[in-house]
């Protein structure tokens, strides 16, 4: 598919749409484990430093707040969805039934499709991931 902002081929808009919500979804998360551990340590941590790390250098601000105060669930999820946001994003784009498709592989270099269902899925896991921030977040500032 071609759109009038680009001559290379696209996927279609409906994938388009789903893999920008995959995006979209983590985005927000990532911002959500931030305002936690900031709101669980201000001194230590500030806004302009965490948002300037990558995902995967939040784990230890995460471990020194969130898992301490609740247990390993929080991080243990939001390290797969890192995972698998990291493989969207490093992902390739090839053609498959003359559609266009986001390619990704594992650490056994074993390739497979990024599907409508994969993001999907991934929104899924985002959105539960929310809802454990959410409890999380109500969980102890009945407790501060």
């Amino acid at each position: 598919m071609y759109e009038k902002y680009s001559r290379q081929a696209l996927p279609s808009k409906k994938y388009r749409e789903l893999l920008g919500s995959a995006l979209c979804v983590f985005n927000s998360n990532n911002q959500f484990v931030i305002e936690n551990v900031l709101r669980l340590d201000n001194s230590k941590y500030n806004w302009y430093e965490l948002i300037d790390k990558t995902s995967g250098e939040l784990f230890e601000p995460i471990k020194e707040t969130i898992t301490n105060e609740s247990g390993t669930e929080i991080t243990i999820l939001f390290s797969e969805l890192v995972s698998i946001r990291n493989r969207i994003v490093h992902s390739f784009q090839i053609t498959e039934n003359d559609n266009q498709i986001l390619r990704t592989k594992n650490n056994k270099h074993e390739q497979y499709n990024i599907t409508e269902d994969y993001l999907l899925e991934f929104i899924r896991k985002n959105e539960e991931l929310s809802d454990m921030l959410n409890k999380f977040r109500g969980s102890s500032i009945q407790n501060d």
